[in-house]
């Protein structure tokens, strides 16, 4: 009898919660539970406090991130969470950088760690994926300037997998960064959440009434 998606999800996340492919990492595997979705957020890496919650965008910046969901389409945290595949591109906290902020992962890290994403957009075959921060965003498409990806939808074929799938950028909700606080920067932002709340997956996936009249 063939496994299910989320018997097959719990033994990939089985596995990865072993993975100490990174010396220089400072913390487990970060992830959530194996939500079966056709959406997935993918972000950067998990902050300092996030390995003792074992879940990603746990303070700060998922707060302005949840902020961000619910003023745009009513979704409030919980039901985003329970609803939506949530991973980054590095699954381990990388440790402070010498400007005290986090260390960005480097590129043998993100390279390291590719495998865990490939095996879940096989898994989940998605079809939106939300894509948060520069770093995240660059693992799907050239960002040179967020100015020229967010708040626009672009169709994704992710070469590893082959699986093809509708991409919205965001920026990092993180208080680092001031993009999305100026225009025009605070339009497009808006737009991106719009097209997301009105996407037929985002849709389907909260399966809110309301949201569905809205696609």
């Amino acid at each position: 009898m063939m496994a299910s998606a989320e018997e097959v999800l719990r033994e990939h996340l089985a596995e990865l919660e072993k993975c100490r492919r990174c010396p220089n990492m400072q913390s487990a595997p970060v992830f959530g539970k194996p939500v079966i979705s056709k959406v997935m957020l993918v972000g950067q890496a998990p902050g300092i406090r996030e390995p003792g919650a074992n879940q990603l965008f746990t303070w700060t910046a998922g707060r302005t991130l949840f902020r961000w969901v619910e003023a745009a389409c009513g979704v409030e945290e919980g039901l985003f969470r329970a609803s939506v595949y949530m991973v980054a591109v590095c699954r381990c906290f990388p440790g402070k950088g010498s400007g005290g902020g986090d260390r960005a992962p480097s590129s043998s890290e993100i390279g390291n760690c590719s495998s865990w994403l490939e095996r879940e957009i096989e898994i989940l075959r998605p079809e939106l994926v939300l894509a948060v921060g520069r770093l995240a965003i660059n693992r799907f498409i050239s960002c040179k300037k967020l100015d020229d990806v967010i708040g626009r939808i672009q169709r994704v074929l992710h070469e590893p997998t082959g699986v093809s799938f509708d991409l919205i950028p965001l920026p990092h909700p993180s208080g680092v960064s001031r993009w999305h606080q100026a225009e025009p920067g605070r339009s497009l932002l808006n737009q991106a959440l719009q097209l997301m709340s009105q996407h037929p997956a985002f849709c389907q996936a909260i399966a809110k009434p309301a949201l569905r009249r809205n696609c």
